[in-house]
């Protein structure tokens, strides 16, 4: 599928270039200030640009991450409120609930939550609704369960901000709710004793896109604070909350990037025993990333919600033992192993499908609909379908009598926005502007599918439903060396709004080298006529068939990331080639 190629403008200051030909990213306003304050190459200062980073002051706090960065969790809504139910719990011996939805971001913040107040309780029990036969959310059989067990708080993690009828419910039987959310609140907030959640547009607390886990930890950072507790108490649970912010894909920026940053030391340095586990499974060598993070351990993590119960997550991520929690780990990759399967044999049947279907071609979205689909996997398959026809889905399956599914949408689309719009047709649905999921009757389905591409028909554009690489900035060759790349690594941890900066090059040349290696992977070894002796590896991940492009000697533009490779104790600097074009004239 073809790319186009985005060049991002800088903000707030004029470089002289706008997403096109002329490069001068050293020129200009902001940019050749904070140049000359750090005393960087003018790539640097664009690309801190980039990340609204303009004074010296904002480069300092951007490279140099300090836990003392946090905000202080009493600035959030309810806080106070949330501590001091909490500390009369305690003091009472009431029965604590701590309820967090089935997903990696629910799983950390219950483990978080109730790890931490396991040390001063003894009457604390986790719960994690059964995907389904609850569904997502707070559940009226998880309220049922707390009566019938004498418990009188339910801490709720990662979800609840849409549950005014299930709180209203909770009410009646005399059950406090503390609901610790990090989505976008609907017109009435639920009349629970506390309700934890910046997107509140009364709540003051300065960021806004913690992870559902990240709430959680606001709310013991809460209570160490007020209960002279030492902080460290509560960083140690950071391992946690950095897996919780890779597998939710929240945007990696202020506190989410001391989060994770301090977060993935403790992974790397000093790992929990169930980390410790998954990281054995993967086998990965080098230094463990948020990209580790998000393709290699949350997976694992998911896979026991999806296919068998979130609580085995809880289990495993609670776990002291490192025996117990290797043993634990093999069960939930086995799981992980079906639930990899299961994605591979439903994607291939949702691809025939829509092949076979002479409207794929015409509609601006997909939606697809078995009964026999595992409900566990209808996400990560309407990403694969995303990856093939690049337009909103919706994958569907039947359940218990119900329909239920999963959408994902393409860049800059608001596939929540257009579900809201056919409400009339669903029984219930939830999510964000890129992923939503939503259940409704069977007798409704065709009918929703029709109303959902006439939605979507009427507000995408046709840029939408182009594939976009975003690209930071040119770079020559000869710009590239250790001090830049040096540099780059400090921009780290990487995620959404901070991406790992990728580059594009005009006019490269393969010196002769150039061959596919492994399955249709190209190595090349690469320059520009104007500097020849200046020449850097690259590899092309699955486009070993652009290798002709090379051995013609035709010139070639490139986006590429870069990294340090190291291969016999030597380290080099490597071009990971994410796109090619044939070089204008």
């Amino acid at each position: 599928m073809e790319k186009k190629w985005q060049i991002l403008a800088t903000k707030n200051v004029t470089l002289g270039y706008e997403a096109s030909t002329e490069r001068s990213p050293s020129e200009g306003g902001q940019t050749t200030n904070l140049q000359k304050e750090l005393g960087v190459d003018g790539v640097i200062a664009h690309l801190l640009n980039l990340r609204g980073i303009n004074t010296f002051e904002e480069a300092k706090t951007f490279f140099r991450l300090d836990l003392n960065q946090l905000p202080n969790p009493f600035l959030m809504k309810g806080m106070d409120d949330a501590i001091t139910r909490i500390e009369q719990a305690l003091a009472l011996n009431q029965k604590i609930l701590i309820f967090g939805d089935y997903d990696v971001d629910g799983t950390t913040a219950v483990s978080v939550v109730y790890s931490f107040f396991k040390k001063y309780s003894q009457n604390l029990e986790y719960y994690i609704p059964d995907r389904y036969k609850e569904g997502y959310g707070i559940s009226l059989a998880s309220i049922d369960y707390a009566s019938q067990h004498n418990f009188k708080l339910i801490i709720a993690l990662d979800c609840g901000i849409k549950a005014n009828d299930k709180i209203d419910y909770a009410n009646s039987k005399n059950i406090d709710f503390i609901i610790c959310d990090h989505h976008l609140p609907g017109h009435k907030i639920p009349n629970a004793l506390a309700v934890l959640d910046p997107k509140q547009n009364d709540c003051p607390y300065p960021y806004k896109e913690l992870s559902g886990c990240g709430i959680g930890f606001k709310l013991i950072q809460a209570y160490c604070q007020k209960n002279s507790i030492n902080l460290q108490t509560c960083y140690n649970y950071l391992d946690l909350v950095a897996t919780s912010i890779a597998a939710d894909i929240v945007p990696i920026t202020g506190e989410n990037r001391v989060l994770a940053h301090f977060g993935l030391e403790i992974i790397n340095k000093n790992p929990r025993p169930a980390i410790k586990a998954l990281l054995g499974l993967m086998q990965q060598k080098t230094e463990i990333t948020i990209t580790s993070l998000v393709f290699g351990l949350s997976p694992r993590i998911n896979a026991a919600g999806r296919i068998e119960h979130g609580s085995k997550a809880v289990e495993l991520l609670v776990c002291e033992d490192e025996e117990e929690a290797i043993e634990l780990t093999k069960a939930i990759n086995q799981t992980n192993t079906q639930r990899k399967d299961l994605d591979l044999g439903t994607t291939t049947q949702a691809l025939e499908m829509l092949e076979k279907s002479l409207l794929t071609s015409t509609k601006k979205s997909t939606v697809v609909f078995s009964n026999n689909w595992h409900k566990g996997v209808v996400g990560i398959v309407a990403s694969r379908l995303i990856e093939k026809y690049y337009k909103p889905t919706i994958v569907l399956t039947e359940a218990d009598g119900k329909v239920t599914g999963s959408a994902r949408s393409v860049k800059e689309y608001d596939v929540y926005s257009a579900i809201e719009k056919c409400s009339h047709l669903l029984e219930q649905f939830g999510g964000h502007k890129f992923a939503a999921g939503l259940t409704l009757k069977k007798e409704n389905v065709e009918p929703f599918i029709l109303k959902f591409e006439e939605i979507v028909a009427s507000t995408i554009t046709d840029d939408q439903l182009i594939p976009k690489i975003e690209i930071d900035a040119e770079l020559n060759l000869f710009e590239i060396n250790d001090k830049l790349v040096r540099i780059l690594k400090q921009f780290a941890p990487h995620g959404p709004q901070n991406m790992t900066p990728t580059f594009y090059c005009r006019n490269v040349f393969d010196t002769g080298w150039g061959r596919v290696v492994g399955t249709n992977h190209l190595k090349l070894e690469l320059f520009q006529k104007a500097n020849p002796n200046i020449r850097f590896a690259a590899m092309a991940f699955d486009k070993g068939d652009y290798i002709n492009f090379f051995q013609r000697k035709t010139p070639m533009d490139i986006v590429f990331k870069l990294q340090e490779n190291e291969y016999k104790g030597l380290i080099s600097i490597q071009l990971i080639i994410e796109d090619f074009k044939i070089s204008e004239a």
